[in-house]
């Protein structure tokens, strides 16, 4: 056994001695490892103290830099202090001389005021003394005056002072005409003035058919159903319309009669439906009249809405605007009442504005001064008046309320709204053009102007011309003086007041001449 035992041992041994080996040289890389990291660690510091000291300077640096910086702007101002110091020192300098020299000249002047002073004091007592010896005087011519005349001063002074005011009143009565006939002719230029001015700025409207309405048809074959079996249908429209309707030869069209428009638009609208429904029988007459009612009720009030807000009218009462909506159905002499009314208030606004009055107000009255035109039920009360209480009842101004009572002179005229709406009112319904008559109640009343003037005594001839605006008559100048024909002039127009009703107003011009004629042969 012996021969393997000596080379175990041998591979223990060195075994042993490759641990031993291994185990050394660990300890000498690990040993050289700690070495190399203090070298590392000493390289580091000593670059980090060298950065260090770096940064320290370079911070001094910026820190001395800044120094000088704060140093030098200090300095700046410092020195800009030291300047305004100067400056207003030196400006006190200045005011202090400037104050010396005012104090001398004050004392300059003190000095000349009191010598001017002693001067005028020395001149008064020169003056009394002149004063005493001309009151001697006077009372000396005065006496001598008395022996003289006989008079005493006091009634001579009466006597003049009695020429004098006969003379004072003589002059005074000349300028006083003198200034009337002047304010007369300028307020006629300017009154003038202004009503041209207003007339130009307003379009005028035409007048409208107002009596009958035309209805077409697509054929002559829907004449039979409206009329329907034995008349029952046209008879149920008329009664739930209460408008003519007329039906002849007229191709594709039937007529509409009726004093009253708006049951004339409702007859004409509810036709409409029933011929473009096509179902035409009594209970659906009555349905649809019923209908068609209440559509107009509502137009009704919005008519009257949309005027108001394209006049620029606020607050008027629902009542006031169902009235003026009421007004488009409505017309007077052919001149639709609702376009009569805003073309009244139009006027009365732009005339308030000239005469720098309150437009607003004006054209509430302009617009509202017919509305007792439209009452929904018939009255005896004239449309002034009516429209005046209506207005009050809603809650109207009192001038809006007179200038709609007075506008054809029911009541008396309380401010100057009335008398502007009394004349637009005037040049709305007078303008040609703006209210249309049927040819014989026209000629007729022209016949009746001329009529009237011709019965008063000493006419010789009359002649109504722009269109009935004006009547001119001509008296026999034997029998009619200057004040008769003033005279004449005014019993005429009052007598065309009382006995006719005509719109607008009428002009009555009074002519006579004294002619002397002879013949050279």
């Amino acid at each position: 056994m012996e021969p393997y035992i000596l080379p175990a041992i041998l591979s223990i041994v060195g075994i042993i001695a490759g641990f031993t080996l291994a185990k050394l040289l660990e300890k000498k890389s690990a040993s050289q490892l700690m070495l190399d990291a203090k070298k590392t660690a000493s390289s580091l510091l000593k670059e980090a103290k060298m950065e260090a000291e770096n940064m320290k300077k370079e911070k001094i640096l910026q820190a001395k830099e800044k120094f000088i910086e704060l140093k030098s702007e200090h300095e700046k101002d410092i020195l800009s202090r030291d300047k305004k110091m100067m400056d207003t020192e030196k400006r006190i300098r200045d005011k202090e001389s400037q104050v010396s020299n005012e104090l001398a000249q004050n004392k300059k002047i003190n000095t000349q005021l009191e010598k001017q002073i002693e001067d005028y004091q020395e001149k008064k007592k020169h003056i009394e003394k002149h004063e005493s010896d001309l009151d001697r005087l006077h009372k000396r011519q005065i006496e001598q005056l008395e022996v003289i005349s006989s008079l005493s001063a006091e009634a001579a002074k009466e006597q003049l002072v009695a020429s004098l005011k006969g003379e004072a009143k003589t002059e005074a009565m000349a300028f006083i005409q003198s200034s009337m006939e002047e304010a007369k002719l300028t307020a006629q230029q300017e009154a003038k003035k202004v009503i041209i001015n207003t007339i130009q700025r307003i379009g005028t409207e035409e007048a409208i058919e107002n009596c009958v309405s035309v209805f077409n048809l697509e054929g002559d074959d829907v004449k039979g159903r409206i009329i329907g079996r034995e008349g029952r249908n046209i008879r149920a429209i008329e009664a739930a319309t209460g408008v003519e309707i007329i039906v002849d030869d007229t191709p594709e069209a039937i007529i509409l009669s009726c004093f009253d428009s708006v049951r004339r638009e409702i007859a004409r609208l509810s036709l409409h439906k029933l011929v473009t429904d096509g179902r035409i029988h009594p209970a659906r007459i009555e349905e649809v009249v019923k209908k068609t009612t209440k559509q107009i009720e509502d137009e009704i009030i919005e008519v009257g809405k949309r005027t108001v807000i394209d006049l620029g009218i606020h607050g008027l009462h629902p009542e006031l605007i169902k009235a003026v909506g009421r007004m488009k159905y409505r017309s007077s002499y052919g001149q639709n009442l609702l376009h009569h009314s805003r073309e009244v208030a139009r006027l009365c606004g732009i005339m308030a504005a000239e005469l720098g009055l309150n437009a607003k107000l004006a054209k509430r009255a302009g617009l509202l001064h017919d509305i007792g035109k439209v009452p929904e039920s018939e009255t005896e009360t004239p449309h002034a008046l009516l429209g005046m209480q209506w207005a009050e009842k809603y809650g109207e101004k009192p001038e809006v309320c007179n200038a709609i009572g007075a506008h054809h002179d029911e009541i008396e005229m309380t401010n100057l709204l009335s008398p502007i709406v009394q004349v637009c009112d005037a040049i709305s319904g007078a303008r040609p053009g703006a209210r249309r008559q049927v040819l014989d109640s026209y000629i007729k009343r022209l016949k009746d102007l001329e009529d009237i003037a011709v019965a008063f005594k000493g006419v010789e001839k009359a002649y109504a011309i722009q269109a009935g605006r004006e009547l001119r008559v001509i008296v026999e100048s034997e029998e009619v003086s200057d004040d008769r024909a003033a005279q004449l002039s005014f019993e005429i127009s009052q007598k065309i007041q009382t006995d006719m009703t005509y719109p607008g107003q009428v002009k009555v011009t009074v002519i006579r001449e004294t002619r002397a004629v002879n013949i050279a042969r």
